[in-house]
């Protein structure tokens, strides 16, 4: 961004296949933003993907731990015998590869986080989530929910159980950009009915 070159849009500069970023993601960081795919990203070396959805506010210093990351732990050593190769790749490959994984990470829609956020492998974060800065987030974190601490836990939840389920449904982060554009101030400052009903005017709410 011209005004804030600390600040880029992540889906332009994503080019790793494991790494999905939806539109107007951005990370803010004065000491290398473009760099977030390899500074960021940690230990990707397998099928696991990380996916990350639209409108999110990614802090500097937030990084996302992959499932390479993981040692193998039913042993008596926690010690990487097999990334070094040789004979120690070729008697402990098959120790390696029937390790299970965590899967991929996953982040919805919205979710703000904040400075120097840590995300462990395997873990989805749900839409409208904020992420306190410092945190480790070690497990899922369910929509519109505020956490912080390492580990991670429930600070508090930011709507009622009916207003989630309706900014849910209402999903406007799917909604094109010109209706965004149009009701951005509603959206940045007005109540889940509020949203609701635009959603439902234009047709955009999802099915129950």
């Amino acid at each position: 961004m011209p005004a804030h070159d600390r600040v880029v849009f992540l889906k332009p500069l994503v080019t790793a296949p494991n790494i999905v970023v939806g539109e107007y993601t951005y990370y803010d960081d004065p000491a290398g933003a473009t760099e977030f795919e390899q500074r960021n990203v940690l230990y990707a070396y397998g099928p696991e993907r990380l996916v990350i959805g639209k409108y999110c506010a990614i802090a500097m210093g937030t990084r996302f731990l992959m499932a390479g990351a993981e040692h193998p732990t039913m042993g008596v050593s926690t010690f990487p015998f097999t990334m070094f190769g040789g004979r120690w790749a070729e008697e402990t490959w098959d120790i390696v590869t029937s390790m299970p994984s965590r899967g991929d990470t996953v982040v919805g829609n919205d979710v703000w986080f904040g400075h120097q956020v840590t995300v462990m492998p395997g873990v989805r974060i749900g839409d409208g989530a904020i992420i306190a800065a410092g945190a480790v987030v070690t497990a899922d974190v369910p929509p519109y929910t505020i956490v912080g601490g390492n580990p991670a836990r429930t600070i508090r939840q930011r709507f009622s159980d009916s207003q989630v389920a309706q900014l849910l449904r209402a999903a406007w982060w799917d909604w094109p950009a010109d209706l965004v554009t149009e009701h951005a101030r509603t959206i940045m400052s007005g109540t889940p009915d509020e949203i609701s009903r635009i959603a439902a005017e234009h047709g955009r709410q999802k099915p129950l």
